[in-house]
């Protein structure tokens, strides 16, 4: 990997951390709320594992693999 695409993934590894976070204080404001509508709520919760999943990809791709 040379140094442009690892500092590409960083990049792109922290826009993806900070729209979970956003995310997270999102849901969290949504269940706050008394008027609660499930279908968002359900929608911003499946985005939310989309971008986990994207985050571990990207870290997975970042760190050398190590054989023990």
């Amino acid at each position: 990997m040379t140094e442009a695409e690892e500092q590409a993934l960083r990049t792109a590894l922290a826009v993806l951390v900070q729209e979970h976070r956003d995310l997270d204080t999102a849901i969290a404001a949504m269940i706050e709320q008394s008027a609660r509508d499930q279908l968002q709520l359900t929608r911003l919760k499946k985005r939310k594992l989309q971008l986990r999943d994207q985050i571990a990809r990207i870290e997975n791709a970042l760190l050398p693999d190590i054989i023990a």
